[in-house]
């Protein structure tokens, strides 16, 4: 599974991804191809230059766009003119881009058009898109949607984000930072947020929509391949930069269940023997934990490990044998060591040995508690003393059988 993920030290913007995604390895020509497949005439290229932000190298991405027309007038309705959701998406639909492409990219400007329809008070299709329905916007989340697709990205992580104050300028006037449409998505989509003392917007509305739609907000554990590094367009007191992490991530699948549930009206005396019967039928774990319901009653949380097969067995029976009305069923992962029962022959008799291995070593010899009772009682010793006697017996048996064991005895 190949992963991305976004490491937002200084924010995210539209272009600084993009040019994180290029400082990758994402082919200029190949995503300025890409480009052309849209139907947008403004376009007349991309600029990439190889900067420096702080002491940092970066990749600065920088798009050539153009007006056909210099007229005061042409000015004056272009830049009155403002997309709306529809618009855009006639735009993308209508292009010769991918299927994947087209469907991220949609899925990008329906997270922006759910914000600002949000905090303009206004319907989604009737929303005007401003700085996000430029030209170069547009192009920024069709390249984000581009590089995605070009190293297969699977699943999109990031960090938290970073939030500046102070006020920008906008076609709705002066509004304060972060803007009220960022401030949206950093909420619909759970963002998690840093303080920063910059006082100038390090978090745009583009930016904030990519990581809405495609992100989950953990790091995960990967074997990294490519880290790519975007520049933003101011120079800061620190590094202007984001960082992206492309690599992969092994799929493990979820082998057993913890099935929980809260009991608070049965007798228990009754669950002792629920524990029982759960054994049998194949539990690897079973316990219980006092905990206090509504009305503050006296309760009991009964939990269950179990392998995934076994799961209807297991909830049939506490559906059965318990009061409950319902059961909690949640998929883990179980990493176990090897483990092996070895009868060994001490001056008392014969007693099992739980051996636990670790790469092949045995680093654990643990003698059955249940047998050490009976022949301790038998022997008329203290089981603490047999435990000693059979763990030694054990030990040295062992230690001729395997090279060098490392065997922690159980006091």
């Amino acid at each position: 599974m190949i992963i991305l993920y976004c490491d937002c030290f200084s924010g995210i913007s539209g272009d600084m991804f993009l040019g994180a995604l290029i400082d990758a390895g994402l082919p200029i020509e190949h995503l300025s191809e890409q480009f052309k497949l849209v139907n947008l005439p403004e376009y007349q290229g991309i600029n990439v230059e190889n900067v420096h932000k702080g002491a940092l190298a970066a990749t600065l991405v920088k798009l050539d766009i153009t007006e056909h027309h210099e007229d005061s007038s042409f000015k004056h309705e272009y830049h009155s003119y403002h997309r709306h959701l529809g618009d855009i998406r006639n735009l993308i639909e209508s292009s010769d881009l991918s299927k994947s492409v087209r469907q991220t990219s949609m899925s990008i400007f329906q997270k922006l058009a759910e914000a600002e329809a949000k905090v303009h008070g206004t319907s989604i299709e009737d929303v005007h898109f401003h700085e996000v329905g430029a030209v170069d916007s547009i192009l920024d989340i069709v390249g984000a949607a581009v590089g995605l697709e070009y190293f297969n990205i699977e699943a999109v992580y990031s960090s938290a984000v970073p939030l500046g104050t102070g006020q920008i300028n906008t076609q709705h006037g002066l509004l304060p930072l972060p803007a009220p449409a960022t401030l949206e998505l950093i909420q619909m989509a759970q963002i998690p947020v840093t303080a920063s003392k910059a006082t100038v917007e390090l978090v745009t509305p583009t930016g904030a929509a990519i990581l809405a739609s495609l992100a989950t907000f953990q790091q995960p554990d990967m074997k990294m391949k490519f880290v790519g590094i975007g520049a933003g367009q101011r120079d800061l007191e620190w590094p202007n930069i984001m960082r992206i992490l492309i690599g992969t991530q092994e799929e493990v699948a979820d082998t057993h269940l913890e099935i929980e549930t809260n009991i608070d009206d049965m007798n228990p005396q009754l669950l002792g023997h629920v524990m029982t019967k759960l054994f049998k039928i194949g539990a690897l774990d079973v316990y219980f934990t006092p905990i206090y319901m509504k009305k503050n009653r006296p309760a009991t949380k009964l939990s269950v490990i179990a392998r995934k097969e076994d799961e209807a067995t297991i909830c049939n029976l506490l559906l059965r044998e318990t009061s409950t009305l319902g059961v909690r069923v949640k998929p883990i992962r179980r990493n176990e060591a090897k483990r092996e029962i070895r009868t060994i022959e001490t001056k008392y008799g014969k007693i099992p040995m739980k051996l636990k291995f670790v790469d092949g070593e045995i680093i654990q010899a643990v003698p059955e508690f249940d047998s050490c009772v009976l022949l301790a009682e038998q022997a008329g010793i203290s089981v603490n003393q047999f435990i000693h006697e059979a763990t030694a017996a054990s030990y040295e048996l062992l230690k001729r059988e395997f090279f060098n064991p490392k065997i922690e005895l159980n006091d």
